[in-house]
């Protein structure tokens, strides 16, 4: 594995389904090389293989029975268990890389029923990094790190998710006592939601609206106490729990909290951009978005989780379209592997595509975030609204079509998709949560409108402050389209064609929204345009996922591998400009012959890419552990691993269960009788 030249003969291992090894031995690239490049470079991959065998070697990590036969309390149970086994062996990986190194080290250990330290890690974590001051660095930093209490954060409410600014829970100083006293005022202010929160965290960020002297300030978030360090118990004033099961991740304690006039120490609102002072007199930050840089780094991670899950799905259906055989092309011959017929493979290489599209787009709003934060730090605020604003839009897209592509590729699986141990409906369960938390998907849309519509405006007016990302809007275009044959088209005609119709898209909504603002107030013209305004957003980001895959293509040193790989981006937007024709093909810019030649041509790349798929597939280096599916085993021999899997059900731990004795024998016995 240490060797740069690695193809499959170094990894094709005896007993393995024959069909996935002549699949393996069809690719045309090097394996090795495109790990290498999928995931960064080859100290990536290296290190990936290092923490699969630390994994893989520690028995604290061991788990004899499947997540998939265990009840709830058994799934939290194991999860806490293995949380703290998992960050107790911290030192395996580097601590401060968790989008790399921590996200992959947990997928091995937890897998996708997560675990009662998510959120301390995934958001309680990064805003002690982000919003405190340096003397609360010093006083949470330590402790956060040590796991000396275990955090989680308390923002959505019973009443409100993604509308901030309507928050209910107060937070009101005292001067008195320089406290703030926390309220939970209404049943709907109880916060609801927040993994963790239920039975496991004793101190929560939470955010609350800040009154001082009389005036609200808006929410603010603070750092608040919830259960007694040494009994666990709730502390006097705070009432919280578990909120019951849920459509999936049912390893974690979302709870709900309330509160009754519960005080806490001035210090504890987090004072890195806003302060409250003794006298109660308001500090406002010097940039009203200046919080939006926790949010970024923790939307990276979920669009890499997201990319990720999306990417394990289409491994596992490509792998097991290798080995299922069914039903005969041309009568005679034998039954094909269903990865033969092009309508499984258009069902399987799009999702592929996406998942790469969506990988690359989290390394790049990653690398934006660092720089973005350098900035920010030298005082220099231009490019905040814009990565917001892409990071908001890519939330929404990335999670949409993830929770599609999933059920799209189940499908592609047949009845055995349906199966716990085909890890499709964990996958999904686990991934479509996605459409919600961290901002409600039509929600976030908006936003990204919002910030489009105001680069129209100064477009408009002759006065663009426009950042990289943005920069189109106020260019022009040929007028008509330019793409052609797969095989001709340059990045820079699909590039151009994609930034011509979200521009004319962006301009139609603006002059509709002018248009509506003339007869009636301003929201409730932006109500009326807001299904425009959202497939105006939808374009814009689906243009930065082609120019980020588009790009990161062309940074690939290895000819083969960059070869099948811009195959797979011109895949990619070949299928989008296929499933949104009619938008390239309004007022002429894209003619009916070139709408006939992408479809054609994808067709063809289709052809083109089948004997790469599954190559392409091991590309992402999942190991059984991370896929966690029997119908996506390296080895490819499904069909004994099913029934192995089977036997080990909870009804199959006695031959009889009681419901015969209790039900079933009865009533057949009665029937008997009357024969």
């Amino acid at each position: 594995l240490q060797s740069s030249t690695m193809t499959y003969d170094n990894v094709i291992q005896p007993g393995d389904n024959p069909d996935l090894t002549k699949e393996r031995k069809s690719a045309s690239f090097n394996l090795w090389k495109m790990q290498c490049f999928v995931h960064e470079g080859e100290e990536v991959v290296r290190r990936r293989k290092e923490i699969l065998e630390f994994v893989q070697k520690t028995r604290e990590f061991d788990d004899p029975i499947p997540a998939e036969f265990l009840s709830r309390e058994e799934i939290v149970d194991r999860g806490a268990r293995k949380a703290k086994a998992m960050t107790d062996n911290a030192d395996a990986i580097d601590g401060s890389d968790f989008f790399g190194e921590g996200l992959y080290y947990q997928s091995l250990v937890i897998g996708r029923e997560l675990h009662s330290m998510s959120l301390h890690y995934g958001m309680f974590l990064p805003t002690i990094q982000g919003q405190t001051d340096d003397d609360q660095m010093d006083e949470w930093m330590g402790p956060t790190i040590g796991r000396a209490f275990l955090g989680t954060y308390a923002q959505t409410e019973l009443g409100h998710g993604s509308n901030l600014t309507k928050l209910e829970t107060t937070a009101t100083y005292d001067p008195k006592t320089e406290e703030f006293v926390l309220h939970t005022p209404t049943l709907t202010a109880t916060k609801w939601w927040p993994g963790g929160l239920g039975k496991s965290a004793n101190v929560a960020v939470v955010m609350a609206q800040l009154f001082t002297n009389g005036v609200n300030k808006g929410p603010h978030p603070f750092f608040v106490p919830l259960r007694d360090p040494d009994t666990h118990m709730p502390l006097k004033g705070v009432t919280l729990g578990d909120i019951g099961p849920k459509f999936g991740i049912n390893s974690n304690d979302n709870g709900f909290l309330i509160f009754d006039h519960y005080r806490i120490p001035r210090r504890n609102m987090f004072m890195r951009f806003s302060k409250v002072l003794p006298d109660g007199t308001y500090v406002a930050p010097h940039h009203a978005k200046l919080g939006f840089g926790t949010m970024v780094f923790v939307r990276s991670i979920m669009i890499k989780d997201q990319a990720t899950q999306l990417g394990a799905a289409a491994v596992i259906a490509i792998r097991y379209s290798a080995v299922r055989r069914q039903g005969e092309i041309n009568e005679g011959a034998g039954e094909v592997q269903v990865i033969d017929y092009r309508t499984q493979q258009f069902r399987l290489l799009p999702q592929l595509a996406r998942a790469f599209a969506f990988l690359f787009a989290a390394y790049e709003i990653k690398t934006m975030y660092l720089m973005v934060t350098e900035q920010i730090g030298d005082g220099n605020m231009d490019v905040l609204a814009e990565m917001h604003a892409v990071s908001s839009g890519l939330k929404s897209v990335v999670s949409w079509e993830t929770a599609q592509g999933i059920e799209q590729l189940r499908l592609a699986c047949g009845g055995h998709g349906y199966s716990r141990a085909s890890a499709f409906p964990d996958i999904y369960t686990y991934a479509v949560g996605g459409c919600t938390y961290e901002g409600e998907n039509i929600v976030m849309l908006l936003q990204v409108a919002r910030f489009l519509m105001k680069c129209a405006k100064e477009v408009r007016i002759g006065n663009p402050k426009l950042a990289n990302i943005g920069e189109y809007i106020a260019r022009n275009d040929s007028g008509k389209a330019r793409i052609r044959s797969w095989k001709q088209v340059t990045d820079e005609d699909i590039i151009h064609d994609f930034e011509a119709v979200a521009r004319r898209m962006i301009f139609a909504s603006y002059d509709r929204l002018k248009s509506c603002e003339n007869a009636m107030t301003k929201k409730e013209a932006w109500n009326k345009c807001s299904i425009d305004l959202c497939k105006t957003a939808r374009m814009h980001v689906k243009l930065y996922l082609v120019k980020v895959f588009l790009r990161r293509v062309s940074t690939c040193e290895d000819a083969a591998c960059k070869k099948v790989m811009h195959t797979l981006a011109t895949l990619y937007a070949f299928d989008l400009i296929s499933g949104a024709s009619g938008y390239f093909m309004k007022g002429g810019f894209m003619s009916e012959q070139q709408s006939e030649l992408v479809q054609s041509d994808l067709y063809e790349i289709l052809e083109v890419l089948r004997p790469e798929s599954v190559a392409l597939a091991d590309s992402w280096d999942m190991s059984d552990l991370e896929l966690r599916s029997v119908l996506g085993r390296r080895d490819g021999n499904v069909y004994p691993a099913l029934l192995e899997w089977a036997k080990k059900s909870q009804l199959n731990r006695t031959e009889v269960l009681p419901t015969f004795e209790k039900y079933l024998g009865p009533m057949m016995k009665e029937g008997r009788s009357h024969l």
